[in-house]
């Protein structure tokens, strides 16, 4: 490999262990020879993980590329701290190459190191020695002089520079312990650096794991766990309240997470202290806030109705105290307050839950602080653990530097934040509803009661979109015990529910005389009363969020045009249509949305189409199935065929703040139909 690759080899495999750093934590270099493309002189280029970017995942591009001796003449332009901030405008003009990777505020830490190859890593156990109140001693007792150690200094040009005093005074060090932040080490060697990077954390995981084995975590508990099942249960009445009182702003999106770790933390004597000092690094506190909101819940002693009950209380005082946080450190040029809601949330006996503005800021933060609760565990089993001091929190939290971060983040796209439920979700229509959904910004979950065919889905619009905002659940949508738990699950995997688009569906064909009561009962089942009850369950969840919400139905054209030999399947998609009127004079007064989408002859990816409902329509028309499709296309007003794609147009539509103002609404998607025509 050449140096970069090795450094992007390095940088992947120190990043795949959430215990050495956290995600989009941390960052790599290597100072690399290489030819100047104007004057063709061999060069010192510094490669350094650029802004944002994740050591763990990153691939090349995600390195900027500086002039060495650019940044070395970046010194004499210095003015001192009181201007550091300004020198990080000048590191766009060391650009190697026209790199279009912006540079992080690290860059002069790995800049003026004066070795080759220079990692920067976030591990638990480091930080819990940098976050001890006699962090220097620690630092000393467990490395001697290998390790240094340097006082906190907000991460910028002067770090830097402090940075690099210490290795000219220190030559034999191999790297150095940054108070209240993390861990840097050295070397001229890419797999050097690497290994000793490895080892340094291995040597502070090891004394702490000699010291800590007999003394209880965090005081030992005051709590004991719910079953796995009972915290479930819990978590989905409670995510979707919290969500709904801290959504004024925009939607947010949820993730639970009751592993051991955290559990051993929430139900402990010495939780409520220590989550009261908040995160001690800035990784930390830039994701979770300055600290969690803990919920007054005594698992032996109340129930799920005790613990809502108190909710809004608990919450408008975080909100209160966020805000007075704010009031007692703002400087004369600093940010409009953000969000005073909390991203984390403490509830002993159940776990964690966080909430933040998609899927994977809201899971990526639950990492955080469970690297935080990682840290806090050591430190105080063998010192005082020390959070960060307010004003030095509230100067990370709101530094222009961030603030510029969050002005760059893309336009959120129109279904961000919003949570959607298909039933019907592994077929041809429902799939392709997800994926119009997930294309916005949603998060879906899918409900079928095809194993096989929701697998399918799932896989394949996970590969495209990834786990975070994908899930599936096996539904039977006749069975109300089946419904009630896939609701239950969309509340736990994501917090709550915004859209539910009802399209589970089968298709008969019988003369009247040869339809049977079971055949007749199976249509109602499926496409009456499983609409019903996943409408239901819906309602409920979002008349607990109070934050309105859009149910689609997927009827039919033969719901309002009545069809030869198949008045059980006509029938009960015309109860579809009529329900959706009743739940839209239900639903206005909580801004529930209930519109439907009636397609007709979408023949391509339909699953009702793939067994005799093909060629019992084929039979019915006087024509072979191969023939079925242009004759649909052919008796339509607009001679054109139907798509699953067609019908996702119209269930976004429906979905989104484009109809807005809509409801009871019908969208026939059937390319022309007079007899189908609404009025």
């Amino acid at each position: 490999m050449s140096e970069p690759e090795k450094l992007l080899y390095r940088s992947n495999l120190l990043g795949s262990d959430k215990r050495i750093t956290n995600y989009g934590g941390g960052n790599t270099s290597a100072k690399v020879m290489a030819r100047a493309p104007l004057t063709g002189a061999e060069v010192e280029v510094l490669w350094v993980k650029g802004s944002g970017g994740d050591v763990g995942s990153m691939t090349l591009d995600g390195f900027s590329t500086l002039y060495m001796d650019k940044l070395r003449a970046l010194k004499g332009l210095y003015r001192g701290v009181a201007h550091e901030d300004e020198m990080v405008g000048y590191l766009p003009h060391c650009t190697f190459n026209l790199n279009a990777r912006a540079a992080s505020i690290d860059t002069p830490l790995h800049a003026y190191v004066p070795k080759r190859h220079v990692d920067h890593m976030h591990p638990d156990a480091v930080i819990a020695i940098a976050a001890a109140r006699n962090s220097k001693e620690l630092t000393q007792q467990i490395y001697g002089d290998e390790i240094g150690w340097l006082p906190w200094k907000r991460p910028g040009y002067e770090l830097g520079l402090w940075l690099e005093k210490f290795c000219l005074e220190n030559p034999k060090a191999k790297g150095c312990v940054l108070g209240s932040h993390g861990l840097f080490t050295w070397a001229d060697d890419a797999k050097e650096c690497y290994e000793l990077t490895l080892a340094v954390i291995q040597k502070a995981t090891d004394w702490f794991a000699e010291r800590t084995e007999h003394i209880p975590a965090f005081g030992g508990p005051a709590h004991a766990s719910l079953a796995a099942d009972e915290r479930r249960a819990v978590a989905s009445r409670l995510m979707p309240a919290i969500r709904g009182l801290i959504s004024e702003q925009q939607s947010m999106v949820g993730h639970f997470d009751d592993s051991d770790t955290v559990l051993d933390f929430v139900n402990s004597r010495n939780m409520p202290a220590l989550a009261a000092q908040g995160t001690s690094c800035p990784d930390h506190f830039l994701r979770t806030k300055i600290r969690p909101l803990v919920l007054d819940f005594d698992p032996a002693r109340d129930g799920i109705d005790d613990l809502l009950a108190r909710l809004g209380d608990r919450i408008a005082t975080y909100r209160a105290d966020y805000s007075a946080y704010y009031q007692r450190c703002r400087r004369p040029d600093s940010p409009p307050v953000r969000d005073p809601n909390a991203v984390i949330y403490l509830v002993p006996g159940i776990g964690m839950i966080s909430f933040a503005r998609d899927r994977a800021t809201a899971r990526i933060s639950g990492e955080f602080y469970v690297n935080a609760i990682n840290v806090m565990r050591e430190a105080s089993a063998v010192s005082d653990y020390v959070g960060f001091a307010e004003q030095e929190a509230f100067d990370i939290e709101y530094w222009h530097l961030e603030e510029a971060k969050l002005r760059r983040l893309p336009r959120r796209k129109s279904l961000a934040g919003r949570v959607a439920l298909i039933t019907g979700g592994g077929g041809g229509i429902g799939s392709a509803i997800a994926e119009r959904y997930l294309g916005e910004g949603a998060c879906v979950m899918l409900a079928d009661i095809s194993e096989q065919g929701l697998a399918a889905a799932t896989a394949r619009l996970t590969g495209r979109f990834g786990r975070d905002v994908v899930r599936g659940i096996v539904m039977d949508v006749t069975d109300e015990t089946s419904v009630v738990a896939g609701f239950d699950a969309v509340a736990v995997e994501f917090g709550g529910l915004d859209i539910l688009v009802a399209n589970a569906g089968i298709a008969s064909s019988a003369p009247i005389e040869e339809t049977s009561l079971a055949l007749w009962n199976r249509n109602m089942d499926i496409l009456s009363t499983g609409y019903f009850l996943a409408s239901r369950e819906a309602f409920k969840l979002m008349r607990v969020q109070d934050l309105g919400g859009s149910v689609v139905f997927i009827a039919s054209k033969n719901g309002l045009a009545a069809s030869p030999n198949a008045a059980a399947y006509c029938t009960a998609k015309a109860a579809e249509i009529h329900l959706a009127r009743c739940l839209a004079l239900e639903g206005a007064e909580a801004g529930i949305r209930v519109n439907v989408v009636n397609p007709d002859a979408v023949l391509r990816g339909s699953k009702i189409w793939e067994g005799e409902w093909l060629e019992q329509r084929a039979a019915t028309y006087k024509t072979d199935k191969h023939g079925l499709e242009d004759m649909y296309r052919q008796r339509s007003l607009l001679k054109r065929s139907v798509y699953p794609e067609d019908i996702a147009e119209a269930a976004y539509f429906l979905a989104s703040d484009l109809s807005a103002k809509s409801t009871g609404n019908i969208i026939n998607v059937d390319a022309g139909n007079r007899e189908s025509f609404t009025r």
